[in-house]
């Protein structure tokens, strides 16, 4: 791939256009929002001037709402050998191309995909060229999809470091609404939650709720396009959750009876429901899309001040210890905080012992 025209310079778009320019590709840029494309050339990802010719691949990075209509717009046009989209959704843009009534070759020329990465920003000042690095990057070819396209769109994948998967349009829609649109609301809920909670309540937030809580603070014009594109598998998920939420609820209420055996009941459903959600846990992937596996955690107290973190990974490396993963708790009304390094269970003991000798304070 030599040339390619990204159309639509928000977050992805803006980060697939600089990940395919820092490997040599000369990339033209385009938006409704001209000043949009402007940014996204300042930043280095491509030229905001549409190509004088063909090039090899259009990459249309538009809400899924827009995407039929941008895709058929650019293959009228004759813009390049071969187009794709990158929308979160993936059945009803291909089912609206093909209501368009383009001709089966030019359809042939197009690949529906979806990167499994993003933030919680928007916009081209989000975006960066290793988004993508070493996430699942799905790709959804037909039987009428061309080769070359496929390979295109292969290259574009490894370009930007991302792990292509290979799955049915459909199948893929219900997937992200289990894994990505679903979760979204739910945190949405959560969050919702503490829009007028009292402020003494909200101080209390530690990193529980941060945690739920962090998807979102996403665009909300932004997912409602998503969903509005996927609603039915995400309807039924919720639907799913509602009925879980019944149950727990009655466990809950149970739990107040002066009822021993309603008691028992309440006792019982609700740890049926934290079992379910420990044993779905443990299902997730490890790192770097891996098995998931088991680890320690060792907690060091570290005061608010420069170079704290650093220093703990030094002091780390100097123990031969990998750090696997690392979260921070901050202290409520302090400058202090509680860095929480994840690392296997050998090395576990090995990095306290060099840590406390390096004079680092430990929790247990």
């Amino acid at each position: 791939m030599r040339t390619a025209l990204v159309i639509g310079t928000g977050l992805i778009g803006t980060s697939a256009a600089l990940a395919l320019a820092a490997r040599g590709v000369a990339v033209h840029l385009a938006d409704h929002d001209p000043e949009q494309a402007r940014t996204a050339a300042a930043l280095g990802a491509g030229i905001d001037k549409e190509p004088e010719g063909p090039v090899d691949l259009v990459v249309v990075a538009a809400p899924p709402a827009y995407v039929a209509a941008a895709l058929a717009d650019a293959m009228r046009r004759g813009l390049g050998r071969g187009y794709l989209d990158v929308a979160s959704v993936k059945g009803g843009p291909r089912r609206e191309l093909e209501a368009l009534g383009l001709d089966p070759a030019l359809l042939a020329r197009y690949i529906g995909t979806h990167p499994m990465a993003g933030r919680e920003k928007s916009g081209p000042l989000a975006a960066s060229g290793d988004l993508f690095e070493g996430r699942p990057w799905v790709l959804t070819p037909t039987r009428e999809t061309d080769t070359e396209v496929l390979n295109l769109a292969l290259e574009l994948v490894s370009f930007c470091r991302a792990v292509p998967v290979v799955m049915d349009a459909d199948a893929h829609d219900r997937a992200v609404a289990l894994v990505s649109h679903m979760p979204h609301l739910v945190s949405t809920l959560v969050a919702a939650r503490l829009e007028h909670a009292e402020e003494a309540a909200v101080r209390l937030c530690g990193q529980g709720i941060r945690d739920v809580t962090r998807i979102a603070a996403s665009d909300p014009r932004m997912w409602i396009d998503i969903l509005s594109a996927n609603p039915g598998p995400v309807a039924d998920l919720l639907s799913e959750v509602a009925a879980d939420l019944d149950e727990t609820v009655r466990a809950l209420r149970a739990l107040q009876s002066s009822d021993d055996a309603e008691r028992r009941a309440g006792t019982d459903g609700v740890g049926k429901m934290l079992r379910r959600g420990n044993a779905g846990q443990v299902r997730v992937p490890g790192k770097h899309g891996s098995a998931p596996q088991v680890y320690e955690t060792v907690s060091v107290l570290i005061n608010d001040q420069p170079g704290q973190l650093a220093r703990i990974f030094a002091d780390a490396g100097v123990a031969g210890v990998n750090v696997e993963d690392v979260r921070i708790e901050h202290a409520t009304g302090q400058q202090a905080g509680l860095v929480q390094l994840t690392v296997e269970p050998q090395a576990a003991p090995v990095l306290t012992t060099a840590l406390r000798e390096r004079g680092w304070a430990i929790r247990q």
